[in-house]
């Protein structure tokens, strides 16, 4: 899962990150309105928390584009207002969930979990993804086969999640390249084939008839040998 923070108060929206890291959660931050709302528009993001008091362009006016503009990026406005007026125009503008500041860690961790599920249209309804006979553990971060498991490291797992979540289809190297790192990343091809190599070893060490195939000129998926 990747997240936007749009959080002018640094040291908070730094603290959010810190803590959604620890969660293997990849988060991108944004300390004014009008950068969050560029990044917001590139639909690389499955979840977008968005303070409302921002210098440049106030959440209210950043969900309001972000609608008319198509991206239907689940979003939590998160502020320290609490007015029932403010809660509602935040949602009338198509917020799809309201946290008040000062907020319990664990709240803000699991809202952003619900909202990242919704994210993937119930494609991730429960704790564990499968292609084949590989089990992805959304939880702990294992892939598994038959008796024999192995823990993926946090881009390892973003990818394979990926492709999990798209199999059958190809995905481009500049679609994971723009998903897993970022659009304004300096990573570049051979990245991915670094990764990609480590996750095809992986699977040959769990002895999964699950393979990452090279698709010349479109990308990778995942096929089912046999």
């Amino acid at each position: 899962m990747r997240v936007l923070v749009v959080e002018d108060e640094k040291n908070l929206a730094d603290a959010i990150k810190v803590l959604l890291e620890k969660e293997k959660i990849i988060t991108d931050v944004s300390y004014n309105g009008t950068d969050g709302l560029d990044n917001a528009l590139s639909g690389i993001y499955d979840v977008v928390i968005l303070d409302v008091m921002l210098p440049g362009m106030d959440g209210f006016s950043v969900i309001e584009n972000m609608r008319r503009e198509g991206i239907e990026t689940p979003t939590m406005m998160l502020t320290a207002k609490s007015a029932v007026t403010d809660k509602v125009k935040g949602l009338d503008k198509g917020a799809d969930d309201y946290l008040t500041k000062p907020f319990v860690t664990e709240e803000l961790l699991a809202r952003v979990r619900a909202l990242g599920r919704r994210s993937t249209a119930g494609i991730v309804a429960s704790d564990e993804l499968t292609c084949g006979d590989l089990r992805l553990d959304t939880a702990s971060f294992e892939l598994s086969c038959g008796g024999s498991s192995i823990k993926l490291g946090l881009k390892e797992y973003s990818i394979m999640e990926m492709l999990m979540i798209n199999q059958g289809n190809a995905l481009s190297k500049d679609m994971l390249i723009t998903k897993i790192w970022g659009y304004e990343s300096g990573a570049e091809d051979n990245n991915v084939e670094v990764y990609i190599s480590f996750l095809r070893k992986k699977l040959s060490f769990l002895g999964s008839a699950v393979q990452i195939k090279t698709m010349r000129g479109i990308g990778y998926r995942l096929e089912q040998q046999g």
